[in-house]
């Protein structure tokens, strides 16, 4: 029995309502995969070895392909090799022996506390769109929310007289506290810019754009990215740099990580002990730079 490749992808599509790019490189890698297993002689899905595909992942990491690459098509060929257990092709599954690369997490990238402070005075106008924006980016960085969480929050999830937010994830509810700073830009934006934006229309939600509605996640990444570039900042700024940002510094001025996780919203506290591993890493790289005999 050949490599019913066709049927495969038919499968993807139809049974597991497969993304478009997914079956995409699922077709690209397994296409590859086959060409390599028939130049050494295996035309046949039944002939197939674990020690075949182990060969052919080697072959990959050769050609000087990155590890999530390698990772992807052992997705691709486990995807193809249960397919064809479950449609009766094979009795055993090669794929068992087979593990993906394991992956290093990269650590995220990080503001200073000067650059931060640089980037959130970026927005300083008085126009209801620089309010708007100096609001969103003091919110963002006082709780730590995700961008996601910042823009669908509505009026209601605020609480001014006592300086703290409800984000909603899930159906879990977590409460944030926030500061003065933090404070006194969404008060502005509510009394001075909010109202100029909505022309006149009704809205639940706390930030909405230049027509009235709510915002984007692209349109705030838009923004971060401008005031970032006006700031000078060099560090590649993502929607979620902020969020790390608030976790590191909290970390890295003595909070402990329980608060932190939950002010996150992480269900796991090892997803938190990143921001302890992060300082460590950049407590690292200032001694090797600053220390006489290092």
């Amino acid at each position: 029995m050949g490599f019913e490749l066709p049927l495969f992808i038919d499968y993807l599509k139809e049974t597991k309502n497969a993304s478009e790019s997914t079956v995409s490189s699922y077709q690209r890698d397994l296409k590859k995969l086959k060409n390599y297993l028939e130049e050494h002689g295996v035309d046949d899905v039944e002939h197939v070895t674990s020690t075949n595909l182990n060969s052919y992942l080697l072959y990959l990491e050769k050609q000087g392909l990155s590890t999530a690459t390698v990772s992807r098509n052992v997705a691709s060929m486990k995807a193809f090799f249960h397919y064809a257990c479950r449609s009766r092709q094979l009795v055993d599954d090669p794929t068992d022996q087979v593990k993906a690369p394991h992956i290093e997490k990269k650590l995220p990238e990080i503001l200073s506390m000067e650059e931060t402070v640089r980037l959130l005075e970026q927005p300083s106008g008085t126009s209801p769109k620089e309010l708007r924006d100096r609001a969103m980016l003091e919110l963002l960085y006082a709780t730590g929310m995700r961008v996601t969480e910042l823009i669908s929050m509505k009026l209601s999830d605020l609480n001014l007289m006592m300086n703290y937010v409800i984000c909603r994830d899930d159906d879990k509810e977590r409460v944030i506290p926030f500061g003065n700073n933090a404070k006194r830009a969404v008060e502005r934006y509510l009394r001075d810019g909010r109202g100029v934006l909505l022309h006149g229309s009704q809205s639940d939600y706390l930030f909405v754009n230049c027509s009235g509605k709510v915002m984007s996640r692209q349109g705030f990444w838009k923004l971060i990215k401008q005031y970032a570039a006006r700031a000078g900042i060099e560090a590649d700024i993502t929607p979620h740099t902020l969020r790390h940002s608030f976790a590191a510094h909290l970390v890295q001025n003595g909070a402990d990580l329980k608060s932190v996780q939950q002010m996150l919203g992480h269900s796991d506290i090892a997803t938190t002990q990143m921001y302890v591993n992060l300082n460590l890493e950049r407590m690292r790289r200032v001694y090797s730079e600053a220390h006489p005999r290092h």
